[in-house]
């Protein structure tokens, strides 16, 4: 799944669209619960080396709020990284480049909206 993919079921299925809150950060924005107004999705475009991933350029990713016990069966799976700029402990970074499988992107998008209650 990519950005975009990202937005469209984010939309489709909770109503929420991307809010760009950052202007020196373009390429980032929120996902929020329109109930409560918690976030849960942060999708930014992040250099690689920071992800620790070859080559230059930068890399889109979501964090989504998943929980320790299943950010541990993440965690090795092609496509899932340690969060960025989140909490490392409840938070999870999906590369949006297609690495990870879409029915588990958008599974994972389901499950941070539902821990954000």
């Amino acid at each position: 799944m990519d950005r975009q993919g990202l937005i469209d079921h984010a939309l489709a299925r909770f109503g929420a669209e991307p809010e760009y809150l950052w202007r020196k950060y373009p390429g980032y924005f929120v996902l929020r619960r329109p109930d409560n107004g918690k976030w849960f999705a942060l999708v930014m475009d992040v250099p690689r080396d920071r992800l620790g991933l070859a080559g230059g350029g930068s890399a889109d990713v979501a964090d989504v709020k998943c929980g320790p016990a299943l950010l541990g069966s993440c965690l090795g799976r092609e496509g899932f990284l340690p969060a960025y700029h989140m909490s490392k402990t409840n938070w999870v970074s999906i590369r949006l480049d297609g690495a990870a499988p879409d029915d588990d992107v958008a599974a994972l998008l389901d499950i941070s909206y539902d821990l954000a209650k």
